[in-house]
């Protein structure tokens, strides 16, 4: 497992270091769904310095200011966020993306406080996904308040075991130190 987390965390510091590439484009869909997405601007102002009971919604310039500037450090990474943070790379037309949505809501409220959940729509937000060089989705970075990300990606067979799997990795990578 450990060598797993180091492998994908020099992956993501490949994709910080080379952040001038070209967004891969998403095969999407034939079907069209009508999920409305809201962005941070439209929660109404909510405070996330306390973590949110719902997954926040983030644009670019959110990440810059939320997450880590990767345009200001482009040779380390350097959090700006207050408390570790979950983000779910997805796009609307994506099976397994939806099947985790609710699962993260679930989380965001069970978690409250304790950890920010993030979403960043790949199709909206081609930039952030050719940054951490996202090429299959769902894709989940794990970022705790100090050290390095670790990404992972898919879900399991069943909801509970997803929620299982996220729960395990949200315990471990995020809060082992918080305690």
């Amino acid at each position: 497992m450990k060598k797993i987390a180091i492998s994908i965390t020099a992956l993501a510091i490949l994709a910080l270091s080379c952040s001038s590439g070209s967004a891969n484009s998403l095969e999407s869909s034939d079907q069209e769904l009508s999920i409305k997405v809201t962005t941070v601007a439209e929660t109404s102002g909510e405070d996330q310095t306390t973590g949110s009971d719902k997954p926040v919604y983030l644009t670019k310039q959110d990440f810059l200011e939320k997450v880590m500037n990767y345009e200001k450090n482009q040779s380390e990474w350097v959090y700006e966020g207050d408390l570790p943070a979950l983000i779910d790379f997805y796009a609307d037309w994506c099976g397994p993306c939806r099947k985790a949505a609710p699962i993260l809501e679930e989380l965001a409220k069970e978690y409250e406080g304790k950890i920010h959940i993030y979403k960043i729509d790949t199709e909206k937000e081609k930039e952030l996904a050719a940054v951490f060089g996202i090429q299959s989705i769902p894709a989940f970075l794990f970022v705790p308040k100090s050290g390095k990300p670790t990404m992972s990606n898919g879900i399991a067979q069943t909801d509970e075991e997803t929620k299982a799997m996220f729960k395990q990795m949200i315990d471990e990578i995020l809060l082992k130190n918080e305690s």
